[in-house]
């Protein structure tokens, strides 16, 4: 992959799509299409805005996957909908988006959008990896957080955080982080699992949250100085953060695999360029007419062109 890479948190720009898009937006049949026709109007915005010459829109094949419950088994455990023995657990998901989802995947393979998700793997996870592999600079586009860990002003990889819809864009850079966390991309897996967070259920260190979280790492460097802090008499840490790191010494044993995406998960060879027609203009017809895309679609299927 070279030039500019864009990678798509496809999931968090659909809900947030749903619910700033009226349900309102409709099909012929009556059916909201709310999330596609707004998710597609977010990608005319941020090619028009940005111009990448590579675009991957990353998929939750797994949005809970299995192996980072057995580490941590309250992660996400609040979003659970229904359980599915052998296979990913249901989300909960808001019942008029969950039926547009499938549209969102054909449109977007219709156009010839790169769309990839990987079994056992989180969109997080699909979109570190290719920022592992890309050559050149990436724009990672996603409402979640914990995507700054990425950040990487040396290799021009940075966060494009949306504050109002896609036209109003945090531009997340490693002096971004300091000044608001105090720490760069590598230092915000640290401190998010030492702080925690509710919506993911991640437990974090009990009575450690931001502040402290950001000191403990500019002191002590790094979650492994911290925990080797912990073991050494002269290390400047109160008592009581003495006490609360050892007691959660097993939470801090596994919290890094769980919170850090992964860089190796095995990418499906996928053809990343920006297509400038759709792969299937039959198909893509098919569904405008059916889902009543209108001018979001074609607004663009004109951008693409140019």
């Amino acid at each position: 992959m070279t030039g500019r890479l864009m990678l798509l948190d496809t999931a968090s720009l659909y809900f947030r799509a749903y619910f700033g898009v009226p349900d309102s937006v409709r099909a012929p049949d009556g059916t909201p299409v709310n999330a596609v026709r707004g998710l597609l109007d977010f990608i005319d915005r941020l090619v028009k805005d940005h111009r990448p010459d590579q675009l991957v829109a990353c998929m939750d094949a797994d949005w809970r996957p299995q192996w980072r419950v057995d580490l941590i088994p309250s992660y996400k455990a609040h979003r659970v909908a229904e359980e599915h023995e052998g296979a990913p657990d249901a989300e909960e998901v808001p019942d008029t988006l969950s039926p547009q989802v499938p549209v969102i995947e054909e449109v977007l393979d219709a156009l010839g959008i790169a769309r990839v998700g990987v079994a056992g793997y989180e969109a997080d996870d699909v979109i570190g990896t290719f920022t592992a592999r890309a050559d050149g600079p990436v724009d990672i586009v996603t409402g979640d957080r914990d995507l700054y860990q990425l950040v990487d002003d040396a290799r021009e990889i940075r966060v494009l955080y949306p504050l109002k819809g896609v036209g109003t864009l945090q531009l997340t850079d490693e002096a971004w982080l300091r000044e608001k966390y105090g720490v760069d991309g590598g230092g915000y897996a640290d401190l998010a699992l030492l702080r925690g967070d509710p919506s993911d259920g991640l437990p974090g260190v009990p009575g450690v949250g931001e502040k402290t979280a950001a000191k403990l790492l500019a002191e002590f460097g790094d979650l492994a100085g911290i925990v080797a802090a912990v073991d050494d008499p002269k290390a400047k840490l109160t008592p009581t953060q003495r006490k609360r790191l050892t007691e959660a010494a097993p939470y801090l044993a596994v919290a890094p695999k769980v919170v850090r995406v992964a860089g190796d998960v095995p990418l499906p060879a996928v053809d990343t360029e920006l297509p400038h027609t759709p792969r299937d203009p039959a198909a893509l017809d098919a569904l405008a007419a059916r889902w009543g895309l209108g001018s979001s679609l074609q607004r663009l299927l004109t951008t693409l062109e140019a």
